[in-house]
């Protein structure tokens, strides 16, 4: 079949080094086939979530979910990840001598080819579209080809499918050999059962002293490769087919540059359970899709014949059901994964504050010390990024008021003793001698206090013996009505405040920490001010983060106002758990902060992409983002473009030319942020066209930077030229197939020979998105697409790019 797709039962989407992949192809209707959609309607829209769509035969009720027989219950469930690849097998052309790549078995047909096997002994054989070998006692099972190959710059591949138990033997061996002429001398994959071991070898005698032998995975070494290129051979593994690791390179052996090859599969063992060893996909050429995740398993009959008809999204299913975020500055203490996390931004009238982290620290809770005073929670403005309320306390002395208590409980205690303590605060006030927090572990003997001395100076305060020794930070006086922030790296013993490391501070190691208190300690010296934002932290010593924890300063004071888009992306994206952002092109503008709560991740994400005219993603291989910037489609160029094709070549009964209005503009209300409101217009497409008017809000630290961003759209749309919206392609057979299956987002290909009644004789288009259909023997993608030369900029000198207003605009 053309497709490989694979179910990740039981898998977690979001760790895909952990998922063990099942192919399930053989259930697949390729009658109606698998139909994918990517990207966006045309390049002002936003890239919609990417989608899935097959039928998969459920004749023996193994896609039934709950059924408890179904070999892959209990993980037949909503969510389940899911990975979809077209397969290419290169066709054999000319006359032999082929190279090694064309030898290629999908093992579908349930026969041997003699054209392509000339000895198959010990019970190897095809059943279910694999390559079956059995692996018995005694027996050696041997699969080997032709010798009609060359290794020589090309390169083998297979799917090790089904890799068998060591099943109580002494010695049992599963090889996958490339054979010179000579016999012993070979080019070797080995996997021993027994020993779980992988080896790369390249043999002379039947041995290699200098193989190297890896500990196998099924994950990560569930395809193999063997590959000569420019006088080195290269031994690979690989996950997917797709994104391949080198295990091991050696100078090309000469025989290589000299013998015909042949491919070998052999198994052998000695005593213990008969078992199988089943490979596949022999010489594939892969590309990645789809990724994502199973929305349903929706179960129908047809009479007794069952089926089910699934779809499936990518990665922006999960992004957009994410709840709204918080201020970028919870989103960062969060992000940085606390023990425990007490924001205390509750409403007024709450009488008690709560722990964020997930780890089920026990609350803060008002407690009165003396008579008087008043703690009012939701009451007092926070840092300027930070917009939520925080408590106000007011005590009437140093020892009558009120403070917040907590037992952090036996949890946290465990998990503080296993770590070095990572800790920030935010604080104001202005009244100096007062204590912001103070921890105590068990019996009391374990203790740590931060506060500010009789001057103002922030101080540390720790000890073990029952008698805190201060330590003070040359800070000066900090009791000035301002918010500070405080970070502190116990493996380090440094301390930041605002974002400053202020210098190395001697303090008392903490362990089995368990009382908490905010806003005094022991009864005294209590606070009068506000405290917000503490964040307490357990890591290991190799991995202090106190300097991490110290940029959170930035994210509460400008919600990093002024971080290029580029990063602000990786930012949001870290916030919605994910770690793989892929970032294409270079220029990335400075972006105002975003750090007010209320709006969800992916809008957030969505008005960079839209201020910076770039554009945000699924990538379709792994879970991951990508982001593009606007100058990766500037002045594209033949040597660039992914393909090019002519139009006989198309499926020609749906294209056409569009000239229409539909993405005209000439008059721009730009504004941005606390910045002015300015308009840009084109005065001669208003008069050629009528006035056809936006409003755009952009991110923009700057005006200037506003009016730049106005000018490109309406230097772009003013007077759109005419242009190709959708490019449909039988992909399939033609012999740019692998090339077309390269064209992603962004891409650009030319369409040539046109008809006569075209503007020109070929067109140049960007790809914004597709939708495919995967069948047996056809792959049909209609591309959607705009003018490449929307994009062009003006380069000095350029004899097609240098000529302003008349072939391109200015960049920014």
């Amino acid at each position: 079949m053309p497709v490989l797709v694979e179910a990740g039962w039981g898998g977690v989407v979001q760790m895909p080094w952990s998922i063990t992949w099942t192919d399930i192809t053989n259930r697949v209707d390729m009658v109606q086939g698998v139909t994918i959609t990517r990207g966006a309607q045309d390049e002002l829209s936003e890239p919609q979530p990417g989608g899935c769509t097959m039928t998969l035969d459920n004749q023996d009720g193994a896609l039934t979910p709950g059924n408890p027989n179904s070999p892959y219950s209990p993980w037949v469930r909503r969510n389940a990840p899911i990975r979809v690849s077209a397969l290419h097998y290169p066709p054999r052309t000319g006359a032999g001598p082929w190279p090694i790549a064309q030898l290629c078995d999908d093992f579908d047909s349930g026969v041997i080819d003699p054209a392509l096997w000339s000895s198959v002994v010990g019970g190897s054989a095809e059943a279910d579209g694999r390559l079956r070998q059995p692996m018995v006692s005694g027996v050696t099972a041997r699969h080997t080809s032709v010798r009609s190959w060359t290794l020589t710059g090309s390169q083998t591949t297979v799917k090790l499918c089904t890799a068998p138990a060591a099943g109580g033997s002494s010695s049992a061996s599963v090889s996958w050999y490339v054979l010179s002429q000579t016999s012993g001398t070979r080019l070797r994959w080995h996997y021993n059962p027994v020993a779980n071991t992988l080896r790369a070898a390249s043999e002379v005698g039947g041995s290699d002293g200098a193989a190297v032998s890896l500990t196998y995975s099924p994950i990560d070494h569930a395809w193999l490769r063997v590959r000569e290129t420019a006088g080195t051979t290269y031994w690979e593994t690989s996950p997917d087919g797709w994104d391949w690791t080198v295990r091991r390179s050696i100078t090309t052996p000469a025989w290589v540059g000299t013998d015909l090859v042949q491919i070998e599969f052999a198994t052998f063992r000695s005593g213990g359970a008969p078992d199988v060893v089943e490979w596949d996909y022999l010489g594939a050429v892969v590309r990645p899709r789809f990724y994502g995740t199973v929305n349903e398993w929706p179960v129908s009959w047809s009479g007794l014949a069952s089926s089910v008809s699934i779809s499936a999204t990518d990665l922006f299913k999960r992004l957009n059901r994410l709840p709204p975020l918080r201020t970028c500055l919870v989103e960062e203490v969060v992000s940085s994964y606390p023990l425990a996390y007490y924001p205390l931004t509750e409403p007024a009238g709450s009488t008690a504050v709560g722990d964020l982290s997930g780890t089920t620290a026990g609350p803060l809770t008002v407690a009165q010390v003396g008579s008087g005073g008043t703690l009012d929670l939701g009451t007092a403005a926070g840092p300027a990024a930070a917009t939520d309320a925080l408590p106000l306390l007011t005590p009437v002395s140093t020892s009558a008021g009120k403070v917040l208590a907590s037992d952090l409980g036996q949890g946290f205690q465990d998990a503080s003793s296993r770590g070095w303590l990572q800790l920030e605060f935010w604080f104001q006030t202005t009244t100096p001698g007062r204590v912001i927090i103070g921890m105590s572990g068990a019996g009391g003997m374990s203790q740590q206090v931060w506060s500010l001395d009789g001057a103002g100076a922030l101080q540390a305060e720790s000890g073990w013996d029952g008698f805190l020794a201060p330590s003070t930070v040359t800070t000066g006086n900090l009791a000035d009505g301002a918010w500070h922030h405080v970070a502190y790296d116990e493996i380090l013993q440094q301390v930041w405040v605002d974002g400053v490391l202020r210098a190395s501070t001697p303090v008392t190691i903490a362990t089995e920490l368990r009382q908490l208190t905010v806003g005094g300690y022991k009864n005294t010296r209590l606070w009068s001010g506000s405290i917000g934002h503490l964040a307490l932290y357990a890591v290991p010593y190799a991995a202090p983060i106190g300097a991490a924890l110290a940029t959170h300063y930035e994210a509460g004071t400008t919600a990093y106002s002024g971080e290029t888009a580029d990063l602000r992306i990786t930012r949001l994206a870290r916030y919605a758990g994910v770690d793989s952002v892929t970032i294409l092109g270079t220029t990335h503008d400075p972006v105002v902060g975003q750090g007010e709560a209320g709006s969800s991740v992916v809008s957030r994400m969505r008005e960079v992409e839209a201020t910076e005219s770039g554009r945000l993603y699924a990538e379709r291989d792994y879970l991951g983002l990508a982001y593009q910037s606007r100058d990766l489609r500037y002045n594209p160029d033949a040597a660039s473009e992914v393909f090019e094709i002519a139009y006989a070549d198309l499926d020609t009964h749906n294209v056409e030319l569009a000239d229409d209005d539909q993405k005209l503009v000439n008059s721009i209300v730009a504004t941005r942020p606390g910045g002015a409101t300015q308009k840009v217009v084109a005065a001669s497409s208003i008069l050629a066209f009528g006035l056809y008017e936006q409003d755009m809000t952009l991110l923009k630290i700057t005006d200037n930077s506003v009016v730049d961003a106005a000018y490109w759209r309406i230097s772009r749309y003013g007077n759109p030229a005419p242009e190709l919206r959708e490019v449909p392609v039988e992909a399939f057979t033609m012999p740019t197939y692998l090339d077309i299956l390269d064209a992603d987002i962004s891409s650009y290909f030319t369409v040539y020979d046109l008809p006569p009644q075209a503007p020109a004789a070929e067109m140049r288009v960007t790809v914004e998105g597709y939708s495919e259909t995967i069948a047996e023997n056809s792959h049909r993608i209609q591309f959607r697409t705009s003018a490449s030369s929307t994009d062009s900029v003006w380069v000095l000198g350029d004899p097609v790019y240098g000529q302003l207003g008349i072939t391109t605009r200015l960049a920014y």
